[in-house]
């Protein structure tokens, strides 16, 4: 009995490991491109405080 309750705990804790690198991967997904976003609004909203043209 002992056994079968070490491999379960194992074995949720593998399954609760690969949960947490698939939600840290979209995570970062996500935020890389908020990032590259606001990047974007920021350049757009310098170029037009200054007169420039934007790319």
């Amino acid at each position: 009995m002992a056994k079968q309750n070490k491999q379960a705990i194992k074995q949720a804790a593998a399954q609760q490991q690969a949960q947490n690198a698939a939600a840290t991967e979209f995570a970062s997904e996500t935020n890389v491109s908020e990032v590259r976003r606001q990047n974007q609004q920021s350049a757009a909203k310098s170029a037009q405080q200054s007169g420039q043209p934007t790319e």
